[in-house]
């Protein structure tokens, strides 16, 4: 399998590049779109095999986590099984062969995925918990998330910070060469902001404090990825019961494009399984300067929760995305604006802000609501998200429901 061509999105200052100019928006990869049918997909498999001359590699064949790159060094194709989609990494002449010759299958380019960009930010929190805790009623909440699973798929985890002691969290990397140990930041941030409790001097900056954290690492250590990572990593957290999975990250959409039918059907399935899946809206927008940009892949999905992000004053985010797209609908907004969590050491805590800290805010909450209805399913929680958001002042475009409110 050909290495995915990605660019890097971090928060080192000689490093920043946005991921809607510099970076590659494709891997170089592409998926077919296949019927989710298993006769289908056998057939599917012996016509790249056959005609082709690719050799296939499948998920079924690993049986106890998907695989990573690194497992995929002999193979020119990856099926993924359980969403009747395949990976295909070779050259382009290859692949232009194969859409002329007509496959009968749709070929769409893989994704290139990044944080979304960084938004300058600083800690305005001085309470006993931070202003989006607060806010949205998670601090006086009699619900912690008690035993519920919650996976957040982001640049991994620093596991060994101080504040997890004693939590019960498991963590896997679907990047080739890198373990799920966060060097970037990013993951362990939104890993505290939906999971987290309080820090050394008590300030509480955590959603669900007693969920069980599931962290998987699809992102690599300079806040890059590619779209087959996230795919397993969501069939992953799936797979592994968790209800309510977390992805802060995406790729920036162009006016009137269609919501990527890979990542549906991982949501299809991730539904299918009982798991709720919230994504970042995405920060290409500058409303500042009149500038407006759809709600970012995978976030457009008719099957995710897409976030929004909101400031202290409950005013939209300035880079928060907006509902322009058809599918690309905003479903409920929560607090992205220097937002205060945990930051692998040293620095121990840091602040961002983006609509990569709203979400996991929702997906603290979801994991309150399975808490206090064990037996709900994804559909009655976002039904539940929907009833208890405070309505806001502003556009539904923009912030959908209004604030993701805690359950009492």
């Amino acid at each position: 399998m050909q290495p995915p061509k990605l660019g890097r999105q971090t928060f080192l200052k000689d490093n920043i590049v946005s991921a809607t100019s510099a970076n590659p928006r494709y891997t170089g990869r592409y998926f077919l779109i296949l019927d989710k049918n298993n006769q289908e997909i056998l057939e599917a498999i012996r016509m790249l095999e056959k005609k082709w001359g690719l050799s296939v590699a499948s998920t079924a064949d690993f049986i106890i986590t998907s695989p990573d790159e690194s497992q995929l060094k002999d193979a020119d194709a990856l099926v993924f099984n359980e969403l009747g989609v395949a990976l295909v990494g070779v050259e382009e002449e290859k692949v232009a062969q194969m859409k002329l010759s007509g496959t009968g299958f749709l070929i769409v380019p893989e994704k290139a995925v990044y944080i979304p960009d960084e938004i300058p930010s600083e800690d305005k929190n001085s309470k006993g918990a931070t202003w989006g805790i607060d806010i949205t009623g998670a601090l006086d909440s009699p619900y912690t998330g008690a035993g519920v699973k919650v996976a957040v798929l982001d640049t991994g985890f620093h596991i060994s910070h101080p504040d997890f002691e004693g939590r019960e969290i498991t963590s896997t990397s679907f990047v080739s060469d890198e373990t799920v140990d966060d060097l970037h930041g990013h993951g362990t941030h939104c890993i505290g902001t939906a999971c987290g409790s309080v820090n050394g001097q008590g300030k509480r900056y955590g959603v669900a404090s007693g969920a069980h954290i599931y962290a998987g690492k699809v992102l690599n250590n300079l806040g890059s990825g590619a779209q087959s990572w996230i795919l397993n990593g969501m069939t992953w957290a799936a797979n592994q019961g968790c209800k309510v999975l977390s992805l802060s990250l995406g790729s920036p959409v162009t006016e009137g494009e269609s919501y990527d039918l890979a990542y549906e059907r991982a949501a299809q399935f991730a539904l299918s399984k009982g798991t709720l899946v919230v994504a970042a809206a995405g920060n290409e927008s500058r409303r500042s300067n009149n500038r407006f940009s759809p709600v970012a892949s995978p976030a457009d999905c008719p099957s995710i929760l897409a976030v929004a992000a909101i400031d202290p004053e409950l005013q939209v985010a300035d880079f928060s995305n907006r509902a322009i797209n058809p599918s690309g609908l905003v479903d409920i907004a929560a607090p992205g604006v220097d937002i205060y969590s945990s930051w692998p050491m040293p620095s121990r805590y840091h602040t961002l802000s983006g609509t990569s800290m709203a979400t996991p805010h929702v997906a603290g909450i979801a994991a309150l609501f399975f808490e206090k209805y064990p037996d709900a399913t994804p559909a009655m929680i976002e039904e539940e998200l929907r009833k208890n958001a405070r309505s806001l002042s502003l556009p539904a475009e923009d912030v959908g429901a209004g604030l993701s409110i805690a359950p009492e």
